[in-house]
């Protein structure tokens, strides 16, 4: 049979893992924006400390890295699995049952593997696959994610694999069905690369904990975090719809109103994780999902980390943690206390984007971006979409002022100027008077004046009362001239 034979061959086999990692800037661009360690990337959802060994360069799709789920199926040198099914042999079975190729162009396939294998120059069959036409690239990449939520599908107990939703550097995600409730959840699956790192593995389950704290029908809610032979896995509630990326993909940006609901969906969500201690620190568009009732859900607590927990902030000290487009300039300089308002800053970076189709600072690399974060002026947004109030402007402005002492201390605060700027008010506390005074100190200034105040006609005072004194004189005068007159008469009479 062919699938006998393939399984002996690429038990015999040599394969190369395709690895997709997140490589560290160079010097050049650390130096630029006056970092020691940064290691972003602007279109990863997230930043982890680089590898020690440089990675080569993976062919993308759509944004993704693609060979991201090369790890997952879990190959050893001969191209097997540790779990004994070959996730190249599932391939092979893929290609045909779609009618990519037929299982005589298969076995032709084979015999060159066998045949490259004995003269020391190994391929796999999807190379092969490629090589000979069988399949594009594309469609490679395509089928290697349905072999691979295949292989996954036997290793994760309880549940079956859907289908994927999506990639990343860091991780996979899968729609599945957990069998036990029967509910459709989404489970994310950390790299086989990853699995003998103590540190990836540690933050992986990190999130699933950091998740598990939070109960908020505006956060995505965790259900299980857990090991299945080689694989680490983590089971979340599954949000069918779409992110706020996406929406700003398809229609360029939201309108106000519609754009300040979300934001203080998601405000009521960072307020629920701050107070329970937790900071987010990569609040974003791909990490706000919309459910098709119109429900926001903050995802992704990759990043998460407590206030509280000093240990962590000394080792990470000095490094950068975020994405570069919507990322605080204090978590851009490795600031140990990370507080709610550098989330706040993210959060008004996702706004700033969602209201005017434009991120706040944008640059070449990421270098350039974050620099701009630390000190460029921001263009108000008003300026870019004129039709937006300037109340919404002045709430941006606040959220993404560069000190944090300058920015809202919390939630609370700024989902009452949200508020005053849906009703078409001002916002009470990012509203501003010339000299710095708001609203609220120049009432104060006012009601303290005193009663008695000067007259504002009193300027016009003293040109009156000069007027009337230079009339008097006039008429005296005339009187003067009178009196002399008729004294002059009588005495000639």
């Amino acid at each position: 049979m062919v699938w006998e034979r393939l399984a002996t061959v690429m038990s015999e086999q040599t394969r190369k893992t395709d690895l997709s990692e997140t490589s560290p800037m160079d010097s050049k661009a650390r130096a630029d924006v006056e970092r020691p360690d940064l290691q972003l990337e602007p279109d990863e959802p997230a930043v982890r400390p680089a590898p020690a060994k440089p990675a080569r360069e993976p062919e993308r799709e759509n944004g993704l890295g693609l060979g991201g789920l090369g790890g997952l199926g879990g190959q050893n040198a001969a191209g097997k699995t540790k779990g004994g099914t070959n996730v190249d042999t599932i391939i092979g079975k893929i290609v045909v049952d779609q009618g990519l190729a037929t299982p005589e162009e298969v076995q032709a396939c084979l015999e060159q593997v066998r045949s490259l294998s004995s003269d020391g120059n190994s391929k796999s069959l999807p190379m092969l696959l490629v090589e000979n036409d069988f399949i594009t690239k594309r469609q490679l990449e395509r089928i290697r994610a349905q072999a691979e939520a295949e292989r996954s599908g036997q290793q994760i107990p309880g549940y079956k694999i859907l289908g994927e939703l999506g990639k990343g550097a860091m991780a996979t995600v899968f729609k599945a069905r957990q069998l036990s409730l029967d509910r459709e959840v989404a489970i994310k699956v950390l790299p086989r690369k990853f699995t003998n790192n103590p540190q990836f593995i540690e933050r992986f389950y990190a999130e699933g904990r950091a998740a598990a704290a939070l109960n908020h029908p505006n956060i995505v809610q965790a259900y299980d975090v857990g090991q299945a032979g080689d694989y680490h896995y983590f089971v979340m509630e599954y949000v069918a719809g779409r992110t706020v990326y996406d929406d700003i993909v398809k229609h360029k940006r939201y309108n106000e109103i519609d754009a300040i609901d979300i934001i203080s969906q998601v405000a009521e969500a960072l307020q629920h994780a701050h107070a329970k201690g937790l900071i987010h620190r990569d609040v974003k568009p791909k990490n706000i999902m919309l459910s098709k009732e119109g429900v926001a859900k903050l995802a992704d607590m990759g990043l998460a980390r407590a206030m509280s927990d000093k240990e962590a902030a000394e080792a990470e000290a000095g490094k950068a943690f975020g994405t570069p487009y919507y990322i605080s300039p204090e978590q851009i300089r490795g600031e140990k206390d990370i507080g709610p308002p550098s989330d706040l800053y993210s959060l008004g970076a996702t706004l700033y984007h969602m209201v005017t189709g434009s991120v706040p600072f944008d640059g070449k690399n990421p270098s350039a971006v974050m620099h701009k974060h630390l000190k460029a002026e921001l263009v108000a947004p008003d300026h870019v979409n004129p039709k937006l109030s300037a109340g919404i402007s002045e709430v941006i402005e606040m959220m993404m002022a560069k000190a944090p002492r300058d920015r809202y201390q919390n939630c609370g605060d700024l989902l009452a100027d949200l508020r005053a700027v849906r009703e078409k008010k001002n916002p009470p506390i990012a509203h501003k008077e010339l000299g710095g005074l708001d609203m609220a100190s120049l009432a104060k200034a006012e009601a303290a004046a005193p009663t008695a105040a000067i007259p504002l006609d009193k300027s016009r005072e003293r040109p009156m009362v000069s007027k009337k004194l230079f009339l008097t004189l006039i008429v005296m005068l005339v009187i003067s001239v009178v009196f002399n007159v008729v004294m002059l008469v009588l005495r000639a009479a």
